[in-house]
């Protein structure tokens, strides 16, 4: 029928019911516009108007090109959208192979790794490393402090600001705080280089870096009092004693008169306030006044 109507009309012999009927397909303005088009050519003197089969031809090739013009940008746009769910995937894949560990102050907690080596997370500090890549690349970066238990097996890597350590199954303490930076080994050989300096520490040996000077040393322990609940410091300046003060208890220290470079060696217990600053203050001869529940003012000399 549809075919009838268009020769017909090819041939300017639709009735007025006819012409109605063909003037309401979809595809009316298309075959007028081919019409239009072709009047703008003059024609030679042995050419003839098209017969229907002709145009017929010349039709289903236009309706051929226009539906590949119209899959075109849907193929671009599913090409796009295939190229973002790729990266997107890549990138969510990346981030998920991240393992990040904090503790707030006056939280410690115990951490196992993919090696089955032990880790211990002071307050306020923070670990991460590639779960992904621990098998060929065992290593961690550290904020704060922790204590190690390194499975026996490759080489193990500790990346902090402050320098980095690097040991093969051993037991050792690594302290990194802003101008703070100590390493004490308990167990094995621990490896420590921090800037230009680089030292190999055995058994019982320690290094330090305490505002911008280095001190090596020794310790008798045999492993860091803080993981049973005391802080210990030897030889350390007030201001970092009670940093440490602050990250245990969740309080706010001020100072009166105080002169916080002075050395501390002693410690305190992480479990009673009250008896902690009593451990501090009194070898110092310090007084301190605990004003409200989260705040300490240490007083200077008392003489």
């Amino acid at each position: 029928m549809k075919e009838d109507l268009l020769k017909k009309w090819l041939n300017d012999e639709l009735t007025d019911a006819e012409k109605e009927a063909f003037s309401k397909q979809e595809d009316y303005a298309f075959n007028q516009q081919i019409i239009d088009t072709a009047k703008h050519f003059k024609a030679s003197n042995f050419s003839k108007a098209d017969d229907f089969e002709t145009f017929k031809k010349n039709y289903e090739g236009k309706a051929k090109v226009k539906q590949l013009h119209w899959v075109s940008p849907l193929l671009k746009i599913a090409s796009i959208v295939i190229i973002i769910l790729g990266v997107y995937f890549t990138f969510f894949n990346s981030n998920n192979s991240t393992v990040e560990i904090n503790t707030v102050v006056a939280e410690k907690t115990n951490i196992q790794l993919p090696d089955l080596s032990e880790v211990m997370l002071n307050a306020d500090s923070k670990i991460s490393y590639d779960k992904s890549s621990w098998e060929s690349n065992r290593r961690l970066e550290l904020q704060g402090e922790a204590y190690f238990k390194v499975a026996k097996g490759k080489t193990f890597d500790i990346i902090t600001n402050n320098g980095t350590v690097t040991v093969v199954g051993t037991e050792f303490n690594v302290k990194s705080r802003n101008s703070y930076f100590e390493v004490n080994c308990y167990e094995g050989i621990v490896s420590v280089v921090s800037d230009t300096i680089e030292r190999r520490l055995t058994a019982g040996k320690t290094f330090r870096i305490l505002d911008e000077k280095f001190t090596q040393g020794q310790t008798i322990d045999a492993e860091p009092q803080w993981i049973n609940n005391r802080s210990s410091f030897k030889l350390v300046t007030l201001k970092e004693v009670f940093k440490e003060l602050e990250r245990q208890y969740n309080v706010s220290v001020k100072f009166k008169n105080t002169d916080t470079s002075r050395l501390f060696s002693g410690g305190f217990v992480n479990d009673n306030l009250q008896n902690a600053l009593v451990s501090i203050t009194q070898p110092m001869n310090l007084t301190f006044e605990i004003s409200t529940s989260n705040q300490v003012l240490i007083h200077g000399n008392a003489n």
